[in-house]
């Protein structure tokens, strides 16, 4: 007779800090950068465990990492549950590493106790999430889901110059004991625990955030072109001013985006201006939209918007205006069954919980397009993430991982 499993609390800690000591930082943060040393560090231990556990492991070519648990039937399709081990420079212990220990506590829970599921149970640690040291990001989520091609990014460059093709091959081979397979394979759903990134769950005292839906995101470059000059001899109608032009286009949009939608975001992370000196008007100045919203409607008006002010300050400061667009990504709803399968199995166990829409984009957005899917959220102090001060209480790590495990169990049973 099998018994209920049960979050091993302990284990579950001594395993992130376990992972936390793996490309640590001295500020106590972690640089565990896809496709590094570091991160096939992370992956061989992880490896290791799972064989330890009597629990087959995989790859497949875009090295995205799996550990399987069988169940009663291999005819049926896996649930997949897990999420990534990669890292910013400067990044946390928890994003996205919380996520794959706590499913991985999740395969070994239900091991202690016996549990036979109808499917098997297989873990993931997706490849390059992050997106810091190679882009694009979600690489791994991306090509298990076909969205996109590992044949596509070989030719890629690392921030430090190396190779993805190189990088990718020296990652694969550093497993030999991973059968490595074609990426993408039918799973039954897909469920990843994350931290939320963000203060809702921490302001509001909730434990668990049911994430119901993923923003919508564009990523535009705009480029201004005017003519450089004297910044002392040159007056105001003889200049063509990129960055006067930049300014007025930027100022416009903060006004009245955001204030006019509460679901909206817009930001402007990047600006550059050439020739970039003190004392000449630039010549060109580019810089870089975020726009983000769960509606794509309201999305694609955003970009409009975007375009139409930006056209508009060019006339004004008699400056061309170019307009690219390096990321469309589509808003994603998840799965109305899964998500309510985390809300129930919040109320077996007695832990509040919230619907809510993820601002950032995750693997789980790429893999909702191929098989019903739905993220978790627990909280982390003052909303921080990406960052070395990033922190989640054992409390919540906790309950995050037992929710896991509830919603694991029930799905992989028929």
């Amino acid at each position: 007779m099998s018994a209920t499993p049960e979050v091993n609390a302990a284990r579950l800690l001594q395993s992130v800090a376990d992972f936390a000591a793996i490309g640590a930082t001295p500020a106590g943060g972690v640089n565990r950068q896809a496709l590094s040393a570091e991160d096939r560090a992370a992956r061989r231990l992880l490896a290791e465990r799972a064989l330890a556990r009597g629990f087959t492991v995989f790859q497949d070519e875009a090295a995205n990492l799996f550990v399987r648990r069988e169940g009663r039937d291999a005819a049926l399709a896996p649930l997949l549950i897990g999420s990534h081990l990669d890292s910013q420079p400067t990044g946390g212990r928890f994003d996205g590493a919380l996520g794959t220990l706590s499913a991985f506590e999740a395969l070994e829970a239900l091991a202690d106790a016996g549990v036979e599921t109808d499917r098997a149970v297989e873990v993931v640690a997706f490849t390059n999430e992050e997106g810091s040291r190679f882009s694009p990001g979600c690489m791994g989520s991306m090509a298990f889901s076909g969205a996109g091609a590992v044949a596509d990014w070989r030719g890629a460059r690392a921030t430090d110059g190396a190779l993805l093709a190189d990088e990718l091959a020296a990652t694969l081979d550093a497993l030999p004991e991973a059968e490595v397979r074609p990426a993408g394979h039918a799973i039954s759903a897909f469920v990843e625990l994350h931290i939320e990134q963000g203060p809702v769950l921490e302001r509001e005292d909730v434990p668990i955030g049911v994430v119901t839906a993923v923003q919508g995101t564009k990523w535009l470059e705009i480029a201004f072109s005017g003519e450089a000059a004297h910044a002392g001899t040159t007056p105001l109608e003889f200049r063509r001013d990129p960055m006067a032009a930049a300014a007025a286009a930027i100022a416009r949009l903060q006004e009245d985006v955001m204030p006019a939608d509460p679901e909206a975001r817009l930001t402007v992370g990047r600006i550059v201006a050439e020739p970039g000196s003190i004392n000449v008007i630039s010549s060109r100045v580019t810089f870089t939209v975020d726009i983000r919203h769960p509606d794509a409607g309201a999305l694609a008006a955003m970009e409009r918007r975007v375009r139409q002010e930006c056209g508009a300050a060019g006339a004004r400061w008699g400056c061309a205006v170019a307009i690219g667009q390096r990321v469309d990504m589509s808003p994603g709803r998840f799965a109305p069954s899964i998500t309510a399968k985390i809300e129930e199995t919040c109320r077996t166990l007695g832990i509040r919980s919230r619907p809510m829409v993820s601002g950032a984009f995750h693997d789980a957005l790429f893999v909702s397009r191929i098989a019903p899917s739905a993220m978790i959220f627990v909280p982390c102090r003052n909303g921080i993430s990406h960052n070395e001060a990033e922190f989640v209480s054992d409390a919540h790590v906790v309950s995050g991982a037992r929710v896991l495990l509830g919603v694991a169990g029930s799905l992989a049973r028929l």
